[in-house]
């Protein structure tokens, strides 16, 4: 199966700060020591929860809290928990509904690295989450696309963001990566978190992930040896521009 970064895992999240306290490589927090305490889902919301206080008047009353980092950490599953245990007040936006079709990666010669970042139409993303900040005062849904693991492509209004929502939470392998338009899009955002897991965790959880899309198990190892691991060589490199480290081992996210 391609390159969406759909976690199935039913896993699990820690953070590497004290609840309160950022970690970044860039020197805003202190890192966690190995085996202490970490937040569990409810405060990581409490946090998120504080960025519509702090970045209140910055753009208007809603903000874009990212969660960035490499295939397989766990993203999509940490937003999701993280919208429910929030409720009403937020909503989810997946940078996988920004997919590029089939139809297009095969006229730009990209079939075969679908999931990397020129596959995305990134500017079609940073526009819908400019919409999201700034279309509050309309009372009207904003409709998100997603990627359909069955169909293999992008399809449109999956999710919603209602006006309700003051917190929209984003995931994607690129949103943190200091490239032409993800640029864009991290300084559209509140806060933006890396999302990591062990290496050898991510790389069993993406070769099942192939195998669940029909591949079979050589095929499925090449495809995360070819693609996904060069994908995420690259979102590595963006842990700096993250203000907190995320790491999906150690936190129920279904209690």
């Amino acid at each position: 199966m391609e390159n969406a970064d759909h976690s199935t895992e039913t896993g699990t999240a820690t953070s590497s700060t004290e609840t309160g306290t950022a970690t970044s490589s860039t020197g805003t927090g202190t890192a966690t020591e190995p085996g202490r305490p970490s937040p569990d889902l409810a405060a990581l919301a409490r946090d998120a929860r504080a960025l519509t206080r702090s970045a209140r008047g910055l753009r208007g009353p809603r903000v874009v809290l990212g969660l960035a980092g490499p295939p397989g950490a766990g993203k999509s599953t940490l937003a999701r928990a993280l919208v429910a245990e929030i409720g009403a007040a937020a909503a989810y936006l997946p940078l996988d509904g920004f997919h590029l079709s089939n139809a297009q990666l095969e006229r730009l010669g990209l079939t075969s690295r679908k999931g990397s970042e020129p596959s995305f139409d990134v500017y079609g993303y940073v526009a819908l989450l400019r919409r999201v900040l700034d279309d509050t005062a309309t009372g009207l849904d904003i409709y998100v696309p997603d990627y359909d693991r069955t169909l293999h492509e992008p399809v449109a209004a999956r999710h919603r963001v209602p006006p309700t929502a003051r917190i929209v939470v984003t995931e994607g392998n690129y949103l943190a990566c200091d490239l032409p338009g993800w640029r864009a899009a991290r300084e559209l955002m509140a806060a933006c978190w890396y999302v990591d897991a062990p290496r050898d965790v991510r790389q069993k959880r993406l070769v099942e992930r192939q195998l669940a899309g029909g591949r079979g198990v050589t095929e499925a190892r090449a495809w995360v040896a070819d693609n996904d691991a060069p994908n995420g060589e690259l979102v590595e490199e963006s842990r700096g521009r993250c203000e907190r480290i995320l790491s999906t081992i150690g936190m129920d996210m279904f209690n």
